[in-house]
């Protein structure tokens, strides 16, 4: 059978993870380099990304600390174009990095449709191509979009959110069709309600949290460990044969 944790080992790999300086995106990148791989760590949060640095080069592995901000055009970009310098080459893409602004439809504004779809779609896409060339000329790659349980269902008052996350995961479809010949897998992973920063100020809120929480059948929010432990296994070659697939990390939510 051989040895499981070379099938899931990234040892002489290198992640660029985005929205790394906190929640899902810190815990990925710990994940990733316990697993390891060096890490290209982006963010806007200097502090936090002094964080994740250091507790990456304790595993013995590499960082490289990169403040980007992806609601910009030029911030995925820049943030590509850094982490190919610093390592050559960059293996695993973790498109994390995503925001939530809730409002319902008729009250929406359009600043806020706007940023949300340039967090959560534009960014994955831009830097996914900028760094495909590289994993085409390498023959492999991998690419993990953090999407969500409200990219497969709606929830009220979160138009443009749920709008970015289907937007997503179809955009990881098309990736799949036009990059897998290329040895590279694409995939989504959806998490329910997360107890991250982000989640805290959405749902952390009883009168709002209580009622999303009894339609989980495992009657609880998840922890980012539990998001970057299954983005750690698309990210091995244990996960070789899965491409274009929306990994449900929700308790069980979208079952019912």
């Amino acid at each position: 059978m051989g040895d499981w944790t070379k099938r899931f080992g990234l040892k002489g790999k290198h992640a660029l993870v985005t929205g790394a300086s906190k929640g899902i995106g810190l815990e990925t990148a710990k994940v990733l380099a316990d697993a390891g791989a060096d890490i290209a760590a982006v963010g806007r949060d200097r502090e936090g990304l002094a964080e994740v640095k250091a507790a990456v080069e304790a595993m013995g592995r590499r960082c490289v600390a990169i403040s980007a901000d992806m609601a910009t055009a030029d911030g995925p970009v820049k943030a590509a174009h850094d982490a190919l310098a610093y390592f050559g080459a960059i293996d695993i893409l973790v498109n994390n990095a995503g925001i939530a602004l809730i409002d319902r439809l008729e009250d929406a504004r359009v600043a806020d449709w706007d940023a949300t779809m340039a967090v959560n779609l534009r960014a994955p896409f831009l830097l996914a191509r900028e760094l495909v060339p590289g994993m085409i000329e390498r023959k492999g790659g991998k690419i993990i979009n953090v999407s969500s349980q409200a990219g497969v269902v709606g929830l009220e008052g979160h138009a443009a959110y749920c709008a970015s996350k289907g937007g997503l995961n179809m955009l990881t479809k098309v990736m799949t069709v036009e990059w897998a010949k290329h040895n590279i897998q694409i995939n989504t992973v959806c998490p329910t309600v997360i107890l991250t920063p982000m989640g805290e100020q959405v749902w952390g809120q009883p009168e709002k949290g209580d009622p999303m929480k009894a339609k989980i059948p495992g009657g609880r929010f998840g922890r980012p460990m539990e998001v970057a432990d299954a983005i750690l296994f698309l990210a091995s070659s244990a996960s070789d044969m899965i491409c274009g697939h929306d990994l449900l990390v929700d308790g069980g939510y979208t079952a019912i």
